[in-house]
């Protein structure tokens, strides 16, 4: 690594060299493309550059639609600071400023939630700075395909799991040139969320990944709604068909939506009608996933779990409901609701799956987040696992979702919380004696 100039540094890599910056503490090297790709076509890998890589002014994102609940509950995207891009294949990397020569850290690869159909890996909210100067780590945030580009598919002319395939891409770049940036190729940890922890299970079971990784965290990843989406991705896609040589992705967008599938007919899996796709390349049939999962348990260390109050994200905070189920009798259905819904979607599957993992030999923990606030009428929702990790209290101070619990506790509890998740993605375990914060339960599954 070479400074070029004040903030400047220039890394020397294989890949070539990478333009990058040093900014409290941290040196960045954003928007690196890792591969191309054609409309319904499978990642090409980029080959190595004769010229110098720079970070483009604005972050590349795949086309979607703004989410009024996320802007509300999360908070604004910074639309203007935003470039779509179909093929969106780029990776950032985050290290810290100060390494010693020749020492590896570990490797966090951050995956984003958001539905398989909204978000990038670079968000101000998922920002890992924070994290990487408290933990000495680095974290490589991944950009994707997404939604009606990324995840639905099922015939020739669009394939299923691209999204996938994206990632796997960026993952065989990283295990190819992390250690020009002073990371260890030989201890990878995935980090997922949401849809993102979705993608990390399935990864596990695809081709192609051996010995890309050797740890995985999945945080709030909707394993309920995994089963038998089959019908409801075929009629999706039999709707998409007008739109698939759309030129005009804004229009792409726009119109998706009227066609989406009807909850009334597939239930909760409408809720995310875009996904993994079983019985497509990289991913296996759906029946043969568990005894897969089973097979697999010998090669990765899991740390799986959830937030104790999921679907209040969804559902305690929508104002139609509230006016109905915000007290008395109709706050008490709310809670049941709440309670049932966490549990069928994500709960008793992360359990199901540590069992079954321990069972066949694997290492892996569980953990639950649960809300230790006063005055915070939703809990510990989906996402409240966002700032406790990445921090950066100025990218949340709008967030709906802490609107009622301070900083001071989000930060206490973070940093203990940061503290354990890198504690195991540098060993695969986390010892008995490492402190816990207050809202966390945590069990190693035997």
């Amino acid at each position: 690594m070479k400074s070029q100039q004040k903030g400047t540094y220039i890394f020397e890599t294989r890949f070539g060299r990478i333009r990058g910056w040093r900014e409290e503490g941290v040196i960045r090297a954003k928007s690196i493309r890792y591969a191309r790709s054609e409309r319904y076509q499978k990642p090409v890998p980029v080959q190595s550059a004769s010229s110098e890589i720079i970070f483009p002014d604005k972050t590349p994102v795949c086309p979607q639609a703004l989410s009024p609940l996320v802007e509300k509950m999360i908070g604004a995207a910074p639309v203007e600071r935003f470039e779509p891009d179909e093929s969106t294949q780029y990776l950032s990397v985050t290290r810290p400023e100060n390494r010693s020569e020749n020492e590896k850290l570990p490797v966090v690869v951050w995956i984003h939630g958001g539905s398989h159909e909204i978000g990038c890996g670079d968000l101000p909210t998922s920002d890992p700075a924070e994290w990487v100067k408290e933990q000495h780590i680095i974290v490589v945030t991944v950009s994707y395909r997404l939604g009606l580009f990324g995840f639905l598919g099922g015939d020739e002319k669009r394939p299923a799991n691209l999204g996938l395939f994206d990632m796997i891409e960026a993952l065989q770049w990283i295990k190819t040139h992390i250690a020009d940036f002073g990371g260890d190729a030989g201890n990878i940890t995935l980090l997922g969320q949401s849809s993102g922890g979705d993608a990390i299970a399935h990864l596990m079971i695809s081709e192609g990944v051996d010995d890309l990784f050797q740890r995985v965290i999945i945080q709030s990843a909707p394993l309920g709604l995994r089963h038998k989406r089959q019908k409801m991705s075929a009629e999706f896609l039999r709707k998409t068909e007008a739109l698939k040589d759309e030129v005009d992705v804004l229009k792409m967008m726009d119109e998706y939506g009227k066609l989406m599938p009807s909850a009334i007919k597939y239930g909760l899996k409408a809720a995310m009608p875009f996904g993994v796709q079983y019985g497509f390349s990289p991913v296996c049939k759906e029946e043969e996933a568990v005894e897969q999962w089973k097979t697999n348990a010998h090669k990765y260390d899991v740390l799986i779990g959830l937030n104790n109050d999921e679907t209040a994200f969804y559902l305690k905070t929508s104002e139609a409901l509230h006016k109905y189920f915000g007290k008395g009798i109709g706050l008490r259905i709310m809670n049941k609701t709440v309670k049932k819904t966490t549990e069928f979607i994500y709960g008793t599957p992360a359990r199901i799956f540590a069992e079954n993992y321990a069972k066949a030999g694997g290492n892996i923990y569980l953990f639950r987040i649960h809300s230790g606030w006063q005055n915070n009428s939703i809990g510990a929702p989906h996402c409240i696992d966002l700032p406790l990790i990445f921090g950066n209290e100025s990218a949340w101070k709008s967030s709906g979702l802490l609107k009622d619990i301070p900083w001071k506790d989000i930060q206490e509890n973070g940093k203990k919380l940061r503290a354990l998740w890198a504690e195991f993605a540098r060993t695969g375990n986390i010892a008995d004696r490492s402190e816990r914060p207050e809202i966390l339960a945590l069990k190693k599954v035997l």
